[in-house]
């Protein structure tokens, strides 16, 4: 019998190879480190933190029926995600992306998210086919989505009946995708989790803190704006109003992966019962320890 998820992830399920380094980088530098692979992607990285918060998520994503997939899918299966709903596809390889981190951030990365692209609304067949809702059964559970969809399959999620129930929870992937959240700002639907950089990219200016960009997110439209930034507050603004946090300060040994854990955070929390105070502390506490390197999150 198939399990019934908590919370469906859908978007990015790849694998991530990241060069760390404890150097200070620039452009072309070349210095000692470690390179590791590891299940990875935006979706996967809300499913894996969500798992820990002992939630049950299920994937909706694209993998190739390769090697590299049929070894993700097994990683995935380990860690207590439900891999029933993914897209296995015959002739599109399975995803992955390159990161290279210094002591300094992130200095460079590159998402190969193609098959996931190629693959379009042949993900969402569980959630329009009936298996886990449809247009006159849409599904009624809170969904975490991100931007490495198409910007013309998420204008169709964010209007499409097989969702009208669901409670979106939208990140962008990275700020060259920030843009593609657009049609859920323009259909006030959703919960958008931004950083200040990316919220600045969907109202086309710069802000000087989270405040600012989340009360101009609501005032453009978006139903709610989750918006952080780095080791300064963030921000959680509905039209009722806005709460703040500021993040610890800790030492930063990672980067990657670190919004999401943030989101997935955030989203736990709420799902137990927190407010939005608590939910928004929880999350940046996680995050905190996560890119400290404290914990697994």
């Amino acid at each position: 019998m198939s399990a019934t998820p908590d919370i469906l992830c859908i978007g990015s399920v790849l694998w991530d190879v990241i060069g760390r380094s404890a150097s200070h980088m620039r452009a072309g530098s070349d210095v000692p480190g470690r390179i590791t692979r590891l299940p990875g992607g935006v979706a996967l990285n809300i499913a894996m933190t969500l798992a820990r918060f002992d939630l049950r998520p299920a994937l909706l994503s694209a993998v190739g029926r390769d090697a590299e997939g049929a070894e993700l899918i097994a990683a995935c299966g380990k860690l207590g995600l439900i891999t029933e709903h993914v897209y296995l596809s015959d002739d599109l390889p399975t995803d992955r992306y390159m990161a290279v981190e210094g002591a300094n951030g992130l200095i460079a990365a590159i998402a190969d998210a193609h098959s996931l692209e190629a693959a379009g609304d042949k993900i969402l067949g569980p959630l329009t086919g009936g298996a886990l809702g449809s247009a006159d059964a849409p599904y009624p559970g809170p969904v975490a989505l991100d931007g490495n969809l198409t910007e013309a399959l998420l204008e169709d999620i964010a209007h499409h009946p097989a969702f009208t129930a669901a409670d979106l929870r939208i990140a962008p992937a990275s700020p060259g995708k920030a843009e593609r959240l657009l049609p859920f700002i323009r259909a006030g639907r959703g919960v958008l989790y931004v950083n200040l950089e990316e919220a600045g990219l969907l109202c086309q200016t710069t802000f000087a803190s989270a405040a600012e960009a989340a009360q101009r997110l609501v005032a453009r439209g978006a139903a709610r704006a989750i918006v952080t930034n780095g080791g300064e507050e963030s921000c959680d603004a509905t039209p009722a109003g806005l709460v703040l946090q500021r993040p610890p300060e800790v030492l930063v040994t990672r980067v990657t992966g670190a919004g999401d854990t943030f989101m997935a955070a955030h989203i736990a929390s709420e799902l137990a019962g927190a407010d939005r105070q608590t939910a928004l502390m929880r999350a940046i506490s996680t995050a905190a320890a996560y890119v400290s390197g404290e914990t697994a999150f």
